[in-house]
């Protein structure tokens, strides 16, 4: 079994049995595990990060109409079929990961409409680790008592990211 699969079936017994998941009692007593799209390792890459010389306080919508607030500290750029693709990327102002929400062509037909997420990896150099193939739903796709950032629209890409998290709810 590869990484992937490894760490996607953690994720699906984190669902499935833990009491902080998600799902409520009676999704997690029928649930049989996320739908995913078959790993894709052309949507896996080490980018540089183009740092904004003085990143922005920005304040985020989220699905339940409150506010986060972040810092949009830069920008990646990335080949998906021919096509160049730019994403935004964003700090917690508290600090933490690296945040990327986006919305791709998927949505919301395969993925959920009101976006997806990574947080890349920081191999230091302004360098980011960013694997599609972890992107994921917010929790809000799964019950409307989360309280989720809505990808801003610099995020919203017209190609396809066929890699990562599907659609839960058809």
């Amino acid at each position: 079994m590869s990484e992937l699969a490894d760490f996607r079936k953690m994720k699906d017994t984190f669902f499935k049995e833990n009491y902080q998941s998600p799902l409520d009692q009676v999704e997690r007593a029928s649930f049989t595990g996320l739908k995913y799209y078959p790993e894709n390792p052309e949507l896996c890459f080490d980018l540089a990060l183009e740092k904004f010389p003085k990143p922005e306080k920005v304040i985020m919508p989220t699905s339940t109409g409150d506010q986060q607030d972040y810092w949009h500290i830069g920008r990646i750029s990335f080949p998906v079929k021919d096509q160049i693709a730019v994403l935004h990327v964003y700090l917690a102002v508290d600090g933490g990961e690296y945040f990327l929400p986006f919305v791709d062509a998927t949505a919301p037909l395969e993925t959920y409409g009101g976006g997806r997420y990574l947080e890349p990896d920081d191999l230091g150099d302004g360098q980011l680790h960013v694997d599609f193939n972890l992107a994921y739903n917010p929790y809000c796709a799964y019950n409307d008592r989360w309280s989720c950032p809505v990808p801003p629209p610099e995020n919203r890409l017209a190609v396809r990211i066929e890699a990562g998290e599907k659609l839960f709810h058809e």
